[in-house]
C-alpha cells in the first residue's frame, strides 16, 4: 500500500492549508462548548504524543478543496 504523507498533517498545517486558524482545526477534533468532535476518531483524526494529526480527507469534507495554490 503507498501512502501519501501530505493526506495527513499537523492542526497548524492544515490551518494554513485551508486557510483557518489552527485553533479551530483543533476543536475540530478535540469538540468546542462541550460538543462532540466533528472530525470521526481514528479515520480523520488522531492523537500523537500531543501533536493531532488530521487528514485531507476529513478537512475537505467539512471545508472543501484547499485553498488554491497550497497543494
Amino acid at each position: 500500500m503507498k501512502y501519501d504523507f501530505t493526506d495527513i498533517m499537523t492542526t497548524a498545517e492544515a490551518g494554513e492549508r485551508w486557510g483557518i486558524a489552527q485553533s479551530s482545526v483543533k476543536q475540530l477534533c478535540t469538540g468546542a462548548q462541550g460538543r462532540s468532535p466533528r472530525l470521526i476518531e481514528g479515520e480523520e483524526f488522531r492523537k500523537s504524543g500531543r501533536t493531532w494529526l488530521v487528514t485531507k480527507a476529513g478537512m475537505e469534507r467539512l471545508y472543501g478543496p484547499e485553498k488554491e495554490g497550497k497543494e
